[in-house]
């Protein structure tokens, strides 16, 4: 399998070339040279495959240049019931990502069993894995620049947290993710974990890492690599889950199954998209945003008009409080014919307009074929659902879930399963759980009391250099 950059300058790169990095030397991103396709009689006979089994046979065909003892040995590494023990009483942990019945032809995917409770962890902890594999074999040191708007942030860190010869500087909002979510990472006190409040929104935040990725002679000297969606690795790994929940309720090979999923930066359903043009059998892919609806503006007019960091606004589910999807350029790579000069004009006529606009063009003719529907949640929907859930189901879901239950829900098509994406346990949203339900989630002992440990960060500007002379300071040069 071979890799090539949505803007069409880089190609031919191999899964090792492109796993430490983030963004491609043109500034795309990394993608196959084509879907591996997987035939009925495939799907037959990946059907009964355990979790890692199932990792092992997808992650394949995107690794070959991972010798296949190396990849299966990470694999069995990581998804083991004892890293995947957080879920809810009575659930299964050797199934890694347990699927609930909610009623007839609607289930929830649990993705949130990992050690910081949210699905980021799915792909998070085999990250990490392979990053200290392939550092080891190259005698290279890696430090990580990422951005969070909540979980991708703790999910990282604790990925990474005392791996050999990796350092993590990590952006986030400052002051505006959840308190448990904070708590999760500041009190951290690993000395290769570095977290930067960034006085602005996830955007600002996601700006600067471009924005350092991007000066390509402090990249090498500095060796940036990065674990946002933005990494193909990451990527690939949620793939895996997709075809884990279609098995799970599909009544046999070829039937389809439609899945809600929460977005934000797109990174989840690209995920769901990816497997969908794998041959995955995925008749719906539904996506759900909060009242930052970039995302489903653009697949219900097709007009893509990211916001400014005034009109980002900050909501219940915070995760998705983003207006600049970083992987939507994946997906749009797709649609216009894999043209990466094509790429290139749109995204500089955004730079231009703040916008483009693909209705009228003979792209969006085709828009139909990828399965592509969406729908907005509200925080009233959102206590909405969580109330409906709980009444109905006894189950307690996080906002984020709850935007994608909601937006599901509407799409619902009599005969075809729904699988609805869990992304977090409730205990990191306390606050809206106690708005929806008057009273508490609870959660795991190892965090009762949390917010209550020491905590450290710097707060920063939202000023690239500002953050690149921080990391000067504190990592090895590798150049």
């Amino acid at each position: 399998m071979r890799y090539v950059s949505t803007r069409g300058e880089d190609q031919g790169a191999g899964f090792r070339d492109i796993l430490l990095g983030g963004l491609m030397g043109d500034g795309g991103l990394a993608m196959p040279s084509a879907y591996p396709r997987l035939s009925t009689a495939d799907l037959e006979s990946m059907h009964a495959m355990s979790y890692r089994d199932l990792a092992f046979a997808v992650l394949r065909l995107f690794a070959t240049d991972v010798p296949e003892a190396v990849l299966r040995g990470l694999v069995d590494k990581t998804y083991t019931a004892d890293v995947y023990c957080n879920g809810r009483p009575g659930e299964d942990a050797q199934q890694i990502t347990p699927v609930r019945q909610l009623e007839l032809g609607v289930y929830l995917l649990a993705l949130s069993n990992g050690p910081t409770l949210a699905f980021k962890d799915m792909a998070m902890q085999l990250l990490g894995n392979l990053f200290e594999w392939a550092l080891a074999e190259n005698g290279e040191t890696l430090n990580i620049l990422g951005a969070t708007s909540g979980d991708t942030g703790s999910s990282a860190e604790y990925a990474m947290r005392g791996k050999h010869g990796i350092r993590v500087f990590m952006l986030s909002p400052h002051g505006k993710m959840s308190l448990f979510q904070t708590a999760q990472m500041f009190s951290l006190s690993d000395s290769n974990i570095h977290n930067l409040a960034v006085r602005g929104v996830f955007d600002d935040c996601q700006d600067v890492v471009k924005a350092v990725s991007n000066d390509l002679a402090f990249k090498r000297q500095y060796r940036i690599g990065t674990v946002n969606s933005i990494n193909w690795a990451r990527v690939v790994a949620q793939v895996v889950y997709y075809f884990k929940g279609y098995f799970a309720v599909a009544p046999e090979a070829g039937a389809p199954v439609s899945f809600a999923v929460p977005s934000g930066n797109f990174g989840n359903i690209c995920a769901g998209h990816i497997a969908r043009m794998m041959g995955l059998p995925i008749r719906r892919l539904i996506l759900a945003t909060n009242e930052n609806d970039v995302l489903d503006e653009f697949f219900r007019t097709g007009v893509y008009r990211p916001r400014g960091t005034a009109e980002t606004r900050q909501t219940s589910s915070p995760s998705m409080d983003i207006s600049k999807a970083s992987n939507f350029e994946r997906f749009v790579f797709d649609l216009v014919g894999r043209d990466p000069a094509r790429i290139e004009s749109l995204w500089r006529q955004m730079a231009t307009d703040g916008a483009f606009d693909l209705r009228g063009t003979p792209e969006w003719q085709t828009i139909g074929r990828y399965g592509f529907v969406s729908g907005a949640s509200t925080h009233q929907n959102r206590l909405e659902t969580i109330r409906r859930a709980w009444e109905t189901y006894r189950l307690m879901i996080d906002p984020h879930t709850a935007d994608g239950l909601k937006v599901g829900m509407e799409y619902r098509e009599e005969g075809v399963p729904l699988v609805c994406l869990e992304t977090a346990l409730p205990a990191k949203f306390a606050e809206t759980i106690q708005e929806a339900l008057g009273r508490a989630p609870v959660r795991p002992r190892k965090f009762e009391g949390i917010e209550q440990l020491p905590q450290r960060s710097v707060v920063l500007a939202p000023d690239a250099e500002v953050v690149k002379n921080f990391i000067r300071e504190r990592a090895v040069e590798c150049g």
